[in-house]
């Protein structure tokens, strides 16, 4: 653990010089959005396509576009953002890139199967790639130059940890996408580190209605549930809903940030947040792209780049909500 302490306190030290070294880049941006991919560009000699899994007005993502876009700006880098969750269509926005010859390549691996020709011809053609939030497993096996993001099993095993320090005693993981693996990962760390009864939902969360009356039926069909994982904000909310629904005693604890959770982990509606800190897993590869375009740099050692897990609870969470309001955390 430390030496991932002294990674993460390299990288900022390297993008503390690089913003040093670079006096007064200058970006401009425009952003527009086209169908369900949002597009956003900045001018620079250096052009970077960043291309995630998720979905228009995610806000988990939108804080990973704005790190992104801010990194951009502050360093020159030309920084244009798509986002597809169709494994086929994310698969093609790589393709595209690779055609518009951009000089790197950052993007999330939810279904790294999809992805990995699209991810290899891109290497093929000399194009660095960095991987971000989801498959490290498989970024240098594709030909990635690092990855930047969580560990999930580290992350839902700590999370596990908690909840039975928390005195729970049986655990409902609710899984909100099929076939995002770093969502099974999650689980099956909270089994880990909970070490008692965990059980999991799978719902989708496209359809927050029935999230709500999925997870309530639930708690209502097996009242020794008294922990509930979300793995998204949005499920959390809901499932906080479906607790007061169900007249449940069951606590919440979720992975990730938004503004509802901030207020729901201040009222005691949920217990703590799992934060992988989003904003930097936007930001720390543009640092590191053009670090390596400029300098011939690496970081990580093939080993991730871990932004998380944090925490935020009552604790914390006045300090880290002053940050959520402008889109960061």
């Amino acid at each position: 653990m430390k030496s991932r302490l002294v990674l993460r306190a390299g990288v900022a030290l390297a993008g503390v010089a690089l913003l040093a070294a670079c006096s007064g880049p200058t970006g401009t941006q425009n952003t527009q959005d086209t169908g369900s991919n949002n597009s956003s560009q900045a001018s620079g000699d250096l052009k970077v396509s960043v291309i995630t899994h998720g979905t228009a007005g995610d806000a988990f993502w939108s804080v990973v576009k704005v790190g992104a876009e801010d990194a951009g700006k502050q360093l020159g880098v030309g920084v244009t953002y798509n986002s597809d969750g169709d494994p086929g269509a994310q698969a093609k926005l790589i393709d595209n890139a690779v055609s518009q010859k951009v000089g790197g390549i950052v993007v999330s691996m939810a279904n790294p199967d999809a992805l990995k020709t699209s991810i290899e011809n891109a290497v093929k053609a000399g194009i660095p790639v960095i991987t971000i939030n989801s498959g490290s497993a498989k970024s240098a096996e594709f030909g990635a130059m690092a990855h930047v993001g969580q560990e999930e099993s580290i992350a839902g095993e700590e999370a596990g940890k908690k909840l039975k320090a928390a005195g729970k005693t049986k655990l409902l993981c609710v899984i909100h996408e099929a076939g995002n693996s770093g969502l099974n990962q999650r689980c099956d760390g909270a089994r880990s580190g909970f070490g008692g009864a965990v059980e999991n939902l799978q719902v989708d969360i496209s359809n927050p209605t029935d999230v709500e009356a999925r997870i309530k039926a639930k708690l209502q069909s097996d009242t020794a549930v008294d922990g509930v994982l979300a793995l998204n904000p949005q499920v959390a909310v809901n499932a906080a809903s479906a607790i007061k629904g169900a007249s449940s005693k069951a606590q919440v604890a979720t992975f990730d940030l938004n503004a509802d959770v901030v207020s729901s982990i201040k009222s005691g509606e949920v217990l703590f947040a799992v934060d992988q800190q989003q904003y930097q897993q936007g930001y720390l590869p543009i640092v590191m792209l053009k670090l390596f375009k400029d300098n011939a740099n690496t970081l990580g050692g093939g080993k991730p780049v871990l932004t998380g897990p944090g925490f935020v609870d009552k604790s914390n969470v006045d300090k880290v909500a002053e940050y959520a309001k402008n889109g960061k955390r």
